[in-house]
């Protein structure tokens, strides 16, 4: 799954606003607010279509400690 500090990043690195997201992934904003400030931890399927709507806009969500030191992180896809 997903962190709130990946999906803040993920939208940051394709300049997208939380709204923006929200309409990608048909989820509401307020649920995408709540996650990312972490008052709330979504179901894991909410979290999948988060996932899934950032990857298909670019973003390759990286594990922890994949291909540098460190926690998890974003980065863009190579086109």
């Amino acid at each position: 799954m997903i962190t709130p500090a990946q999906c803040r990043a993920a939208r940051a690195t394709l300049d997208w606003s939380q709204q923006q997201l929200a309409e990608a992934s048909k989820i509401g904003n307020a649920t995408i607010r709540n996650f990312e400030s972490g008052k709330s931890s979504p179901q894991n399927a909410t979290l999948d279509v988060l996932r899934r709507a950032l990857e298909a806009a670019g973003i390759v969500f990286l594990a922890d400690g994949e291909q540098a030191d460190g926690g998890p992180g974003v980065r863009l896809a190579k086109r």
